[in-house]
């Protein structure tokens, strides 16, 4: 999804011919895979961070094209809407001081980026999503001039029927009200960014670290929530993950809706197992082509399977790259993670997951997928104070969190991190446990004390900047 593409307009011939060569390539792949053809290297980790611009005020500046051309950065691109932004890194083996240097790539880039973001717009922030966003924020009018979001939109809207999206989340709180609004296009999809994490390994390993990752979203989410707000109003810990939904559901308007489109954005319907081909045969089968962009690139550079894997959301998804040499690989996308609150924040999360999954992948028994669904929407929900189900006991997020802390350094261990990275990033998620301090709770209990959204993104904006972890951060 990250191309851009000459055309929005698409017929039904088109449709056709790509759901051909759709179906060519998968068979391809399979193919491949089976004759031991895809690459065996790995573990390589990489990242992908999604920000906001903002203005003087605190809200949005849809200015992403403006500040682009002055950054000038391959690693920086525009997203969904002018005032989101894409932040890339290089990937690297999460062994020795790999993790670090991700995190002083990213630094630096974060740093040109406020740098550039400044003569326009002020600054650039990376959290879930902005307190200070209003509805009409997300409006077509704020969509990047791009063929490939226009297409977007044009064909989700064309698979709901022109069925209007309606987003209702409930309050956590009691005392809180449903959130309701109702949009006719794309743009609440515009109101969550995230850090995603990428992952490769060998064949062999891939099917076991796919479902370890799943089986790590409730957990994982608990510890890095930092979407609590939408449109000023306190919903979840993670909105993010109910707005995101519900943005790709059904024209019914529920995640799990049946009206015209099947929901693009969802945790999966199966594990792995010992075959994650058998999850992007599911896209053959059980999605109907959302872009049919042709193109004439052979098969084995699985063009079309690519793009039609880019335009399914899964929580945590598969993905076909190539290898510097262009070895076709398989890898894993983590996308759970909300983005924020801090650099520092960002990259204990990732510590503790490559860890955690490493490890994970080498025990048997995951849990089945009912109780993983059930542990990512209550740790949505509640962050930290959820309660998770772990080896098939309900336990407090902290209690399974600070049960897979050993797990994560082991893990990190096994791929040879340094000792000092592996401290680095795991004091900061043993500290963050201990305090409860999450970038939701943080963002929560500010509003609790001061009721203002526009007096809490500037103290966010403040501390993010400090470099300090989240669990430091004063009210």
């Amino acid at each position: 999804m990250g191309q851009e593409i000459a055309t929005s307009q698409f017929d039904e011939a088109d449709r056709e011919v790509f759901a051909a060569r759709l179906t060519a390539e998968t068979a391809h792949l399979r193919a491949l895979a089976r004759a031991g053809g895809l690459s065996g290297a790995g573990p390589v980790a990489g990242f992908e961070l999604e920000a906001w611009l903002i203005d003087r005020n605190m809200f949005p500046a849809p200015h992403n094209q403006d500040f682009l051309a002055r950054l000038n950065d391959p690693l920086v691109v525009a997203e969904l809407s002018r005032f989101n932004i894409e932040l890339n890194g290089t990937p690297r083996s999460p062994g020795g001081t790999g993790l670090l240097d991700m995190e002083q790539e990213l630094a630096g880039t974060w740093a040109r980026c406020l740098h550039a973001a400044h003569d326009q717009v002020d600054t650039a922030i990376a959290i879930g999503t902005l307190p200070t966003l209003r509805d009409a924020d997300l409006s077509l009018a704020n969509m990047t001039p791009s063929n490939r979001y226009a297409a977007l939109n044009r064909e989700v809207m064309r698979l709901r029927g022109g069925a209007a999206v309606e987003v209702d989340i409930d309050c956590v709180d009691p005392a809180g009200q449903h959130l309701k609004s109702r949009h006719r296009d794309v743009m609440l999809e515009a109101g969550t960014t995230s850090f995603q994490l990428h992952l490769q390994v060998p064949p062999a390993e891939l099917g076991a670290t796919f479902d370890a990752a799943l089986e790590l979203c409730g957990p994982l989410l608990a510890l890095s929530a930092n979407s609590p707000f939408l449109f000023g109003q306190p919903l979840w810990h993670e909105t993010r993950i109910a707005l995101f939904e519900q943005a790709m559901s059904g024209a019914d308007g529920r995640a799990g809706g049946t009206g015209g489109m099947r929901p693009r954005v969802f945790l999966g319907e199966r594990l792995a197992g010992d075959d994650p081909l058998a999850i992007l045969e599911d896209n053959l089968h059980d999605y109907p082509v959302l872009l049919p962009l042709l193109s004439d690139a052979p098969v084995e550079r699985y063009a079309h399977l690519r793009l039609h894997n880019g335009t399914l959301w899964r929580w945590v998804r598969p993905l076909v790259g190539f290898d510097d040499d262009g070895t076709p690989h398989l890898r894993l996308e983590q996308r759970i993670m909300p983005a924020g609150p801090s650099v520092i924040d960002m990259f204990a999360n990732a510590a503790f997951f490559y860890g955690a999954v490493h490890a994970l992948a080498r025990q048997p028994g995951q849990n089945p997928l009912a109780t993983i669904r059930a542990n990512f929407y209550a740790a949505a929900r509640l962050g930290m104070g959820a309660e998770l189900i772990w080896n098939g006991a309900l336990h407090p997020a902290r209690t399974v969190l600070t049960a897979l802390l050993p797990l994560a350094r082991l893990g990190l261990e096994q791929l040879g991190t340094a000792a000092e990275v592996i401290d680095r990033y795991l004091d900061v998620i043993e500290q963050r446990i201990a305090t409860g301090r999450t970038g939701a709770s943080w963002q929560l209990a500010h509003f609790a004390r001061y009721g203002d959204p526009f007096r809490l993104t500037a103290d966010y904006l403040e501390h993010q900047r400090s470099g300090m972890a989240v669990h430091e951060w004063p009210l």
